[in-house]
């Protein structure tokens, strides 16, 4: 059972809008394949009837509204007048679960309880509603006052209810306990389904599953994501690869739907997936050391079960400091790049001077980093950048401080611009002029961002020239634009030190 719109909707600062509601019902059911969705609690307000309504009618429509669940609570008959009105046919009926939620909160003996309970069942079964109790507290229940917990079964195992579902509310439960306590609900009530529902305040929710599922529970409880109250509650997609991988159960969950879904409700709810979040973050099928690569790349040596496609999702390998070779050629062998063995070299060398720079390189920058490296690359520079710095203040004109070595010989200039490129170029044209050097004419300039939007990706500015009649274009790579445009600037400088133009074309001359 999934209650994303239920429980998981008790995270703070989420609320889902009505067409929000009902496009996750649709995801949950008609591409997951969820057997059951918990989708409000009763009497919470206009706008939840609102969106109940809606629900409920979009449900019916479509065959599925033994499927829709709501929170309902022993107060006579105004949670059931609410559920029937909104068109749903399910009631979870929260119950109290301990001894101690019994006297303080309600102030009743468990008989009175029971009572009140069984009342409430008997006019929704009058109605012809579906009837499941939520045993809440349950776990504090079994630690503290079995007896309660067992006084009340004993009496609600005769009732027409259809699944009894044992709340660890409070995230209280450690693996031992959730065996142990599961396994004595079962053993004493054998004819009965049970279902589990975890919350993780000890990160124990997705073991505490396991052990439940272990014990023989027949359900289990989840939110996309992981949402819910306080440390949220256990994650459907984790649950799901628990049961099919590491218990050898079925479900009828779709995982390659999985992802997908995760990420629509990511964006409704406001909640980012943490990067390393099992199966759905973004890094968690990424190999980032080299050895990695390798061994995958001649026997899969580094896999597991969890395949990223089962997910809708694929393997990749980051580029960084860590990456070797093999890391590099998975990417360029994904981009449909080929290079040699020189060109490999070069091209890891560079990942790993950019990767101390910065985390990872994504992906979406290596055709960048692959062409500035086989395009226009220049070795053994003539003309080299010692230092420079840049200046922007406000109300002021940008100023440039240069110092570049010209075969050998160190020459500073300084200069005021239109821009922080402009007032280095004016800076360098100082230089070039105090030798009676000739300077090309800067015909394009282009910035082109790698896609995905990142404001710390690399960059390559693409610079055209005219010098001497011919028009050629340099790049530069770097975080920064000016940076970038200034390496490009070099790489000109040096091509035409060397006379070594790669010409796009000549100008037809008058």
């Amino acid at each position: 059972m999934d209650t994303t719109l239920r429980d998981g909707e008790q995270t703070s600062g989420v609320s889902f809008a009505v067409e929000e509601k009902v496009s996750i019902v649709r995801l949950l059911i008609e591409e997951l394949n969820v057997d059951r969705v918990e989708i409000a609690s009763a009497r919470v307000s206009e706008g939840e009837f609102k969106s109940v309504q809606k629900i409920a009618q979009w449900a019916t429509a479509h065959g599925h509204i033994n499927k829709i669940e709501i929170l309902g609570f022993v107060d006579g008959n105004a949670s059931l007048d609410w559920i029937t009105t909104a068109g749903c046919r399910v009631v979870n009926l929260l119950c109290k679960g301990s001894e101690n939620h019994c006297t303080h909160q309600l102030r009743k003996t468990a008989k009175e309880h029971l009572a009140d309970i069984k009342a409430v069942i008997a006019e929704a079964k009058r109605r012809g509603m579906e009837v499941n109790i939520y045993l809440e507290d349950w776990s504090n229940g079994m630690r503290d006052s079995q007896s309660y917990v067992f006084e009340m079964m004993d009496e609600l195992q005769h009732q027409p209810i259809t699944r009894y579902m044992l709340p660890d509310t409070l995230g209280i439960l450690n693996p031992w306990e959730t065996r142990t306590f599961c396994q004595q609900m079962i053993s004493r009530y054998p004819h009965l389904h049970f279902d589990f529902h975890a919350h993780n305040d000890y990160d124990l929710a997705v073991a505490n599953v396991f052990e439940a599922v272990k014990a023989g529970v027949k359900g289990v409880h989840v939110t996309v994501n992981g949402l819910g109250e306080r440390a949220g509650n256990a994650p459907v997609t984790s649950i799901v690869a628990l049961i099919h991988d590491q218990l050898k159960l079925s479900t009828n969950v779709d995982e390659s739907k999985l992802y997908s879904v995760s990420k629509i409700v990511e964006s409704y709810s406001g909640v980012r997936i943490p990067a390393n979040k099992p199966i759905i973050g973004d890094n968690v099928f990424t190999q980032v050391a080299g050895v990695h690569a390798d061994g995958d790349k001649k026997k899969n040596l580094y896999h597991n079960d969890l395949i990223p496609e089962r997910f809708g999702r694929l393997r990749e390998y980051a580029l960084g400091k860590n990456s070797g070779k093999a890391n590099i050629l998975k990417n360029l062998e994904a981009l449909g790049i080929e290079v040699d063995d020189e060109a490999a070299k070069k091209v890891t060398a560079r990942i790993i001077e950019l990767g101390d720079k910065k985390e990872l390189v994504t992906p979406d920058e290596l055709p960048y980093i692959v062409s500035d490296i086989l395009k226009n690359g220049v070795d053994n520079q003539e003309i080299q950048i010692l230092n420079y710095s840049l200046n922007l203040t406000d109300g002021m004109r940008p100023t440039a401080t240069v110092k570049v070595s010209i075969r050998g010989e160190v020459y500073q200039q300084s200069a005021a611009g239109d821009g922080q490129y402009h007032a280095f170029s004016k800076a360098m044209y100082k230089i070039y002029k105090s030798l009676n050097k000739p300077t090309p004419e800067l015909l394009d300039y282009v910035v082109v961002i790698p896609p995905g939007g990142k404001t710390n990706a690399y960059v390559q500015t693409i610079i055209t020239w005219k010098f001497d009649g011919k028009i050629f274009k340099t790049r530069g790579l770097d975080m920064d634009q000016t940076a970038a445009a200034i390496k490009a600037t070099i790489k000109m400088l040096n091509m035409i030190e060397k006379g070594n133009i790669p010409v796009i074309r000549h100008m037809e001359l008058p």
